[in-house]
C-alpha cells in the first residue's frame, strides 16, 4: 500500500493543505504569505462583486447540465441498445465526440452557431426561423454551451449503456407476459437496475459542471472577438458575464490579478460545496436502496 499512499499524500493530501493554508493568507506568488485569518473568505461573502454573478451562472449549470446530460445520456444509450444492427458504428459514432479536446469543440460550436455566417442560423434563415445570437446572447450563451456538452457526454452514454446491456432480459419477458407495456417495464425494471450507473452520472455530472472552465473561457473570447485565452483574460466572462463562471473567476482572481489567498479560499468553498453535494446524493441513494429492499 506505500506507493498508494505516499501518491495520494503528495498529490492530494498535501495540495489540499496548502490549499487551505494559503486561503488563510494574503500572497501574491512573489511576497512571502502573510497570516490574514478569515478575511478572504468574510470578503467572498461581503465585498467581493461579481462573485454572486459567477456563483448563479455556475449554479444554473449544475442544475441543467446535470439533468440534461444524464437525461440525453440515458436516452441515446436506450435507443442504442434497441438496434439490430450497426450498433458498433452508432456507437462509435455517438462517443467520438467526447474525444475532441475541449478547447477545439468549443471554438468549432461557436464557428457552428456563429449568428452571421454558422450553418445553423443560415438553415434556420432558409426555413424562415430567426436562430438567435447564440454565444453572443448574454440569455443564449449557457443553453449554447449546454448544447456543447450535450454533444461530447458519448462517455457517459457508453456507461449508461453497458448498464442498460446488462438488465437481464428475463425479467422484460416476465414483465410483459403480467401485460406491463414499455412505460412500466422502463419504470419498475430499467431504472431500479441502473439506478447505481444513474447516480453516478449525476455526481459526475455535477462536479464537472462544478468545475466548469475550459469550454467557458473559450467562448467568452470568442464570442468577444478574441482567441487569446491563456493570457487575455479582459474578455473572459463575454458576453456580459453570462460565461462567468465560478472556477473561471478563481482563475482571473489567481493569475490575472495575483489573489492567490483569495483564489485559495474560492478553491476550499468549491471542495466543500462539491463534497457536499455528493455526500447528499450518496445518502439519497443508499435510504432509496433501502426504501426499495424493505419494500
Amino acid at each position: 500500500m506505500a506507493p498508494a499512499l505516499l501518491g495520494f499524500l503528495i498529490f492530494f493530501g498535501y495540495p489540499l493543505i496548502a490549499t487551505v493554508y494559503f486561503s488563510l493568507t494574503r500572497y501574491d506568488l512573489i511576497n512571502p504569505p502573510e497570516w490574514i485569518g478569515f478575511d478572504n473568505y468574510v470578503r467572498m461573502f461581503t465585498s467581493e462583486p461579481l462573485i454572486g454573478t459567477a456563483a448563479y451562472n455556475t449554479l444554473w449549470l449544475v442544475i441543467v447540465l446535470t439533468v440534461c446530460r444524464v437525461i440525453f445520456a440515458l436516452g441515446t444509450a436506450s435507443v442504442i441498445s434497441r438496434l439490430r444492427r450497426g450498433l458498433g458504428l452508432i456507437r462509435t459514432l455517438c462517443y467520438l465526440p467526447a474525444l475532441a479536446p475541449p478547447a477545439a469543440a468549443t471554438l468549432v460550436f461557436v464557428f457552428v452557431l456563429n449568428p452571421e455566417f454558422g450553418p445553423v442560423n443560415r438553415f434556420l434563415r432558409w426555413l424562415g426561423i430567426d436562430g438567435g445570437l447564440w454565444f453572443n446572447d448574454p440569455a443564449m450563451s449557457k443553453p449554447s454551451l449546454t448544447l456543447l456538452v450535450l454533444w461530447g457526454s458519448g462517455e457517459l452514454m457508453i456507461i449508461i449503456l453497458a448498464a442498460l446491456l446488462d438488465v437481464p432480459q428475463e425479467q422484460y419477458e416476465s414483465a410483459s407476459l403480467d401485460g406491463a407495456g414499455p412505460a412500466r417495464r422502463f419504470w419498475h425494471i430499467t431504472l431500479p437496475s441502473i439506478s447505481p450507473v444513474l447516480m453516478f452520472g449525476i455526481v459526475n455530472s455535477m462536479i464537472f459542471a462544478l468545475q466548469f472552465f475550459t469550454q467557458a473561457v473559450v467562448a467568452g473570447s470568442a464570442a468577444a472577438g478574441t482567441a487569446d485565452v491563456a493570457g487575455n483574460t479582459k474578455f473572459i466572462g463575454a458576453p456580459q458575464n453570462s460565461t462567468l463562471t465560478y472556477p473561471v473567476w478563481l482563475y482571473v482572481q489567481g493569475f490575472r490579478y495575483s489573489n492567490m489567498g483569495y483564489a485559495a479560499a474560492m478553491a476550499v468553498l468549491l471542495f466543500v460545496v462539491s463534497f457536499a453535494f455528493t455526500a447528499i446524493l450518496v445518502r439519497q441513494l443508499r435510504r432509496a436502496s433501502h426504501v426499495e429492499e424493505g419494500a
